[in-house]
C-alpha cells in the first residue's frame, strides 16, 4: 500500500547571502520552495541600484512531505538545518505562507522583522491589502504598529498602519464602513533578530 504524500512549509536556515542560490537550487531539484523578497534601493558613491533582498535573512520555505523529502533539501549546498525546537523542525501554517506572499507584494510598507513579541492588544486590519492579517498593535504617535509575528520561525514583520484601520481581535466586529486606502496609508518595517 502506497503511502498518501502530506507536504507542509517548513523553514530552513541556510549560510550567509546563500537565500537566492539555496532557492534557485531548490526549485531546479524539482521541490516547492518560496523565498520573500523585497526590492530596495541601494546607493553607492557612483551608483543606485535596484537590488532583491531576503524578508527574512537567512531563512528558505520549503513545502515537503518531511518524511520522504527532509534529506533532499538538506544535501543542497548551503542549507544549513530545519528551523524548529529541538530536533523537529516547525510546521508553518499555509495561512503564515500566504501572509508572506502578501507582505512581499506591498514592499514600500515593509521596514523591520523583530525576534519577539511587543507588548499591546491583539488587533485585526479592517481594510486594505493586510485586509484581515492579525497582530499586535502599538501605539506610536498618530500612527499605530501592527505585528505580525510567525510562532513557528521566531519572527514579526512591523507594519505601520492608521488606526481607524484595526480592530480589536476578538470583539464582535460591526460592519465596517468602506475605507479607502491609499499606498501612503501604510508602512511597514523589517525587523531582524538581535
Amino acid at each position: 500500500m502506497e503511502e498518501t504524500c502530506n507536504p507542509h512549509w517548513y523553514a530552513v536556515y541556510v549560510r550567509s547571502r546563500y537565500e537566492k542560490k539555496v532557492y534557485l537550487q531548490l526549485l531546479e531539484r524539482g521541490i516547492e520552495s518560496f523565498l520573500p523578497l523585497l526590492e530596495t534601493v541601494r546607493k553607492w558613491s557612483d551608483r543606485t541600484k535596484k537590488v532583491a533582498e531576503p524578508l527574512f535573512r537567512g531563512y528558505v520555505f520549503v513545502q515537503i512531505d518531511y518524511r520522504h523529502d527532509h534529506v533532499k533539501v538538506l544535501e543542497v549546498d548551503g542549507v544549513v538545518k530545519y528551523i524548529g525546537i529541538g530536533r523537529k523542525p516547525s510546521v508553518i501554517a499555509d495561512r503564515d505562507i500566504e501572509w508572506l506572499r502578501r507582505l512581499v507584494r506591498e514592499p514600500e510598507a515593509i521596514a523591520r522583522t523583530v525576534g519577539s513579541i511587543p507588548l499591546g492588544k491583539k488587533v485585526r486590519v479592517l481594510a486594505g491589502p493586510f485586509k484581515d492579517f492579525e497582530g499586535t498593535a502599538l501605539k506610536e504617535g498618530r500612527d499605530h504598529r501592527l505585528v505580525v509575528f510567525f510562532d513557528s520561525i521566531m519572527q514579526g514583520v512591523e507594519i505601520t498602519i492608521r488606526p481607524e484601520l484595526l480592530v480589536v481581535s476578538g470583539k464582535e466586529d460591526v460592519a465596517p464602513q468602506p475605507v479607502e486606502v491609499a499606498p501612503s496609508d501604510v508602512d511597514i518595517r523589517h525587523l531582524a533578530r538581535p
